[in-house]
């Protein structure tokens, strides 16, 4: 043929805010760091000189884009006065309460240099008494079956939980089903998730130590223990079409999807950095359907599910190919794979340059190495989309699933969670330039 267990965790006890110095106002770069060596996030100097940092890790969220904007000159206001809206006096630990984006509730944003090659003068965006502090990753230690759902978004970056009703962070999250219920009580749920340091011979972590991997199989790798061979691990469970699915791809008419199986999911709401106008992950599709069922009922979907909706869009899928289909065995963006001759490749009638070659399905399961013939996979991709002005907490949902059936499985890889902070970030989804 082509009981529930719910893991659910709420976060969240009394706030508390350190005073700091005053900041300068500027603003450094349109990307934000997140990460941290805890989940608890944060620390604060406590006293009065800023200290500037130059840490470096393989965590920390940090973005690469220049675009400083001057946010004026330093106001006065009173120990208990917000003059700059944002939510916090001075005795709640303001050091600049003429900028609304610089308070304890937002998050650092590094300086680089921009397009003359000077570095903007920096903030300390909140109010640590630290200045560019990147913080450490918050994952290499992680299990490879995570079983807690905070180690989740732990392995893409996503370190801090809010400490109180005024601190950004993660406020609630859980293991689900691609449409959003609870997930069954089989065991067989749990493999499709887990921290992964590598995909195979020559896929990389693109930021800290660990990537999640959801699978409608086994998010493992073929020698990593509890592994099933992705061509035909049927774990007999289904769920409903997540909400806006099923979508067909106009490349496949008169094709319509069958009913979702073996599906894996996490959902986490963050409340979101008071400065944030924007986050970006990153992800990495791979299916074992191409090449057999390219336009069949057989086509297993990644999703990536925001609410609030963005605006203009009928629902929250965030993450779609080139042609604005969602991330499915019919999307665009397939270009590691291979075939007999030299690409381009023939699949389901349709023509794939496989421009990426194949050499990213070595060691996965997905390539010919472990079968008779490569099958595909995108590469890594960045998707960005904005937040909404006035939101204070965001809900993404991630899932994989199969559809139609249970065999033949796909496997998302996600990674580099990054806060944005330069307005105008509009939704999409492309290619990372340099992946590691």
């Amino acid at each position: 043929m082509r009981t529930f267990f719910a893991a659910v965790v709420v976060l969240g006890v009394g706030a508390g805010f350190l005073a700091c110095s005053a900041g300068s106002g500027k603003k450094d770069s349109p990307f934000v760091g997140e990460g941290g060596a805890a989940a608890a996030g944060a620390t604060s100097g406590g006293g009065h000189d800023t200290t500037t940092t130059t840490t470096t890790g393989n965590g920390g969220d940090i973005g690469f884009d220049a675009g400083a904007t001057d946010s004026g000159s330093i106001c006065s206001a009173g120990d208990d006065e917000d003059k700059d809206k944002d939510g916090f006096t001075k005795n709640e630990g303001d050091c600049n309460d003429c900028d609304p984006n610089v308070n304890p509730g937002s998050v650092e944003v590094i300086a680089e240099p921009d397009a003359d090659g000077g570095v903007p003068e920096a903030a300390d965006e909140d109010c640590d008494d630290l200045i560019d502090n990147v913080p450490l990753p918050c994952d290499g230690q992680l299990p490879l079956d995570v079983t807690d759902p905070m180690d989740g978004v732990r392995a893409m970056e996503l370190c801090k939980v809010a400490s109180g009703p005024k601190d950004w962070g993660v406020v609630q999250i859980q293991w689900v089903l691609p449409d959003g219920s609870p997930p069954p009580g089989s065991p067989n749920f749990h493999l499709g998730h887990g921290a992964l340091t590598g995909f195979g011979l020559n896929v990389h972590t693109q930021a800290g130590l660990q990537m999640l991997a959801l699978s409608s199989g086994t998010a493992r790798q073929p020698n990593d223990p509890g592994y099933q061979n992705v061509s035909g691990f049927d774990k007999g469970y289904t769920c409903g079409h997540p909400q806006g699915f099923p979508k067909e791809s106009p490349a496949c008419p008169n094709v319509v999807t069958g009913q979702p199986h073996d599906g894996t999911g996490l959902q986490v709401s963050i409340r979101v950095p008071k400065n944030a106008k924007g986050f970006s992950f990153y992800f990495n599709f791979y299916t074992y359907e191409w090449p057999g069922y390219i336009c069949s009922q057989y086509n297993d979907f990644f999703v990536a599910l925001l609410d609030p909706i963005p605006p203009a869009q009928t629902d929250g899928n965030i993450s779609f190919d080139s042609q604005g289909n969602p991330v499915s065995v019919n999307n665009a963006f397939l270009e590691v794979c291979g075939c007999q001759n030299p690409p381009p490749c023939m699949a389901g009638g349709k023509t794939f340059p496989c421009a990426l070659g194949a050499d990213a399905l070595l060691g996965t399961g997905f390539g010919k190495d472990s079968g008779y013939a490569d099958h595909a996979a995108t590469s890594w991709l960045v998707t960005k989309a904005p937040i909404q002005d006035g939101t204070d907490t965001i809900t993404m949902r991630f899932g994989v699933y199969d559809s139609g059936d249970g065999i033949l499985d796909s496997t998302t890889l996600i990674d580099n969670w990054q806060w944005i902070a330069k307005p105008g970030t509009q939704v999409g989804t492309e290619p990372v330039p340099d992946p590691k």
